[in-house]
């Protein structure tokens, strides 16, 4: 069926992104400040909430937090899509779930990142609206 391949390419797009966001968070410096004093304060400074972490090792969590839910959507509506297709079909939660966070996850992206992951979130939401759209067709 088109519309589970559809949903399925757009669940592999933003796997793919949660994926490399994660190797980027765990290794190298890709992910770091360009000046090395924001990194030195991120590291001695205590959000406002609790001085039980630092600036720095909650951004570091925050990434990886985010890269699981990434990879979490993914792998759950590729399940959905290539394996369980009904269930999928036959659930207008399940259908709406996965079309607000993608949406919500382009916001965020077009507020807070850069091209790439727009670029990316745009076309994973697309494909996924589309294979909807399909479904209700047929």
């Amino acid at each position: 069926m088109l519309a589970s391949t559809l949903v399925a390419t757009s669940a592999g797009i933003v796997l793919l992104f949660g994926s490399i966001h994660l190797l980027f968070t765990l290794h190298g410096n890709k992910l770091h400040p360009r000046d090395p004093a924001v990194m030195a304060a991120m590291q001695r400074t205590h959000p406002v909430l609790t001085r039980q972490t630092t600036m720095w090792r909650a951004n570091h969590g925050f990434n990886v937090t985010h890269s699981i839910g990434l990879m979490l959507f993914g792998l759950v509506y590729g399940y959905l899509a290539l394996l369980q297709p009904m269930l999928l079909w036959r659930s207008e939660f399940l259908q709406g779930l996965g079309l607000v966070t993608l949406v919500v996850y382009l916001v965020v992206a077009r507020l807070c990142f850069f091209s790439l992951p727009v670029r990316g979130v745009t076309l994973a939401t697309l494909l996924y609206a589309a294979g909807v759209a399909l479904s209700l067709r047929a």
